[in-house]
């Protein structure tokens, strides 16, 4: 093993001794650097955006299947001049605007009225950058 290097005027032990805090209880400083936190802030910023867009869509497909439900289970015959008359009236008290009675597909599966109904919204994010999403649902699915 090699002796430690001398340096003019300085005893060798300080040269081997630990800066002062460097001692059982120092440790290596951690966290998040500002870069990092901005990065960060962008990308929740980001999510936040699309979920407070989003959110609206989703409500109003929720809306869309209630009223159909009802509208079907409200025309015990299962006719389709009732079913959209009634689909009509829960338009207008939950005031939605994506899916008209006409837009309804209305058939006979196993002799029960299926009412079904399909659309797309288109929801802008910012400038150029827009999400689709296609809305489908029925009146047997929950």
């Amino acid at each position: 093993m090699r002796p430690p290097p001398r340096v003019a005027g300085a005893p060798a032990e300080r040269l081997l001794r630990k800066p002062a805090g460097a001692g059982r209880f120092s440790r290596r400083q951690r966290g998040l650097t500002l870069i990092g936190l901005l990065f960060s802030g962008i990308i929740i910023a980001l999510i936040a955006l699309v979920v407070m867009r989003v959110v609206p869509t989703v409500i109003e497909y929720v809306n869309i299947k209630k009223a159909v439900v009802r509208a079907t289970s409200a025309s015990p015959t299962g006719l389709p001049s009732e079913i959209r008359t009634a689909f009509d009236r829960s338009q207008a008290i939950d005031d939605f605007s994506a899916v008209a009675a006409k837009d309804l597909v209305i058939s006979k599966v196993n002799d029960k009225t299926v009412v079904s109904f399909a659309y797309e919204k288109r929801v802008p994010l910012f400038g150029p950058a827009s999400l689709l999403i296609e809305y489908k649902g029925d009146s047997r699915s929950n």
